[in-house]
């Protein structure tokens, strides 16, 4: 199970607020401690499944957690990073195999290759 907080995200990510939680499902969490409850303590209502509600919606804030969204968004992300970092290891293998070529090789000339430093996105 991957949790993402507000501290892992990027900090442009970090600027939005992740505060949303499903309403719906904190009370059907609730309904159902509530009716995990024994029967004696089940008998004070509604009292008690607002009560319940109300801790779970602050503890869940507090947790400090994103929503399921955010969290495919940024997975996205790190997938993309992870190709471009493949791709980026490739090609320095490569451009380190041709230097070493060019280096064992009398008489050859510097590699014509050109590393690009920046990514023109």
């Amino acid at each position: 199970m991957h949790i993402l907080t507000k501290e892992t995200l990027p900090s442009a990510t970090r600027k939005q607020e992740i505060t949303m939680i499903d309403t719906k499902k904190i009370e059907q969490l609730a309904r159902q401690v509530h009716e995990a409850m024994p029967k004696g303590i089940r008998e004070f209502g509604d009292d008690v499944e607002k009560k319940i509600r109300q801790v779970l919606q602050a503890q869940l804030t507090r947790m400090d957690l994103v929503n399921r969204e955010e969290f495919d968004v940024q997975t996205q992300v790190l997938l993309r990073t992870r190709e471009k970092l493949a791709a980026l290891e490739q090609r320095l293998a490569q451009l380190e195999s041709n230097a070493t070529v060019n280096a064992a090789t009398p008489g050859a000339s510097a590699p014509q290759d050109v590393i690009k430093t920046e990514d023109p996105q």
